[in-house]
């Protein structure tokens, strides 16, 4: 099973979460080896997505350095990593990833308009080899070997519209597309106002997120899924994982999982060798794992 890229380059333009602003998006073809990494063509620096790159997961995943950062970047990571594709530079004109409609259904599409080009080098894939689990309290996030990739996650909000919620999902590419791309990310309107006092959240509105007052949603159109929320969770994790950089072959299981347990986890399966095996796809061993994300 061969590395993947894209096809072609691919542009598109949404708007910020936190800012508000119009931001340019790019997507382009990378050779092999490279794998997914972020520019900031207004300053002109690079950024690799991997985990010792993250410098922030208070409200959403933040890859960066000293000087610059790039946020909000699981949901693109998310379609990027279920659509199989190995090498990318993901291009922003901004320090975050245009937020389109609050789910990955937007990246899916530009993924299918750019195309994908195997590359003559064989894939690796990260398999899971002992039980790894990050605890904050009773949250927590864990992966445990398996023959699969499978996601399952619970959440419980005290709220009448969420609740407690669970969603098991057996991973691949259509799947993805089908369960989890379309989930929205969500919040509540009294956080939303506290943020935009203090110059966040400035482009958050019904058209990119779930939306809740103390009692009902906002948003008149309803929900995609009676569980869009903890859909909208598995999505995130997808895309935190992916900073492994291979896929993953395991089980991961999450109770109120967050950003910050996500990258806490992914630190500390890299942190022992003996947690994991990084295999390289040949012919004997490919079929069964190149149906996955076929």
């Amino acid at each position: 099973m061969r590395q993947i890229t894209l096809e072609k380059k691919v542009q598109s333009v949404g708007i910020g979460l936190h800012k508000g602003e119009p931001i340019r998006i790019t997507l382009e073809p990378l050779e092999a080896n490279s794998g997914i990494v972020f520019h900031r063509s207004d300053v002109g620096i690079s950024i690799k997505a991997e985990p010792s790159n993250v410098v922030n997961t208070q409200m959403a995943t933040v890859i960066g350095n000293s000087q610059h950062y790039i946020s909000t970047i699981e949901h693109l990571l998310s379609a990027v990593y279920s659509y199989g594709i190995d090498n990318i530079l993901i291009s922003v004109d901004s320090a975050e990833v245009p937020v389109m409609d609050g789910s990955g259904t937007s990246f899916c599409m530009m993924l299918d308009e750019a195309g994908r080009r195997e590359l003559n080098e064989n894939k690796s894939v990260l398999i899971i080899k002992k039980e790894v689990m990050v605890v904050d309290g009773e949250k927590y996030a864990k992966v445990t070997p398996s023959q699969s990739a499978r996601y399952d996650f619970v959440i419980d909000f005290p709220h009448p519209v969420i609740g407690r919620q669970e969603y098991g999902f057996e991973f691949s590419k259509k799947a993805y597309i089908e369960e989890i791309s379309r989930a929205r990310t969500f919040g509540f309107l009294k956080d939303v106002q506290y943020l935009r006092s203090k110059g966040l959240a400035l482009g958050g509105s019904l058209e990119n997120a779930i939306v809740m007052d103390d009692k009902k949603i906002l948003n008149p159109e309803g929900l995609r899924f009676p569980e869009e929320f903890v859909r909208h969770k598995i999505l995130d994790a997808l895309g935190d994982l992916s900073l492994l950089g291979a896929p993953v072959i395991g089980n991961y299981e999450s109770y109120a999982g967050s950003h910050n347990l996500n990258h806490l986890l992914t630190k500390e399966i890299l942190k022992d060798s003996t947690n994991y095996e990084l295999r390289t796809l040949v012919y004997e061993n490919e079929f069964e794992l190149a149906k996955v994300f076929a």
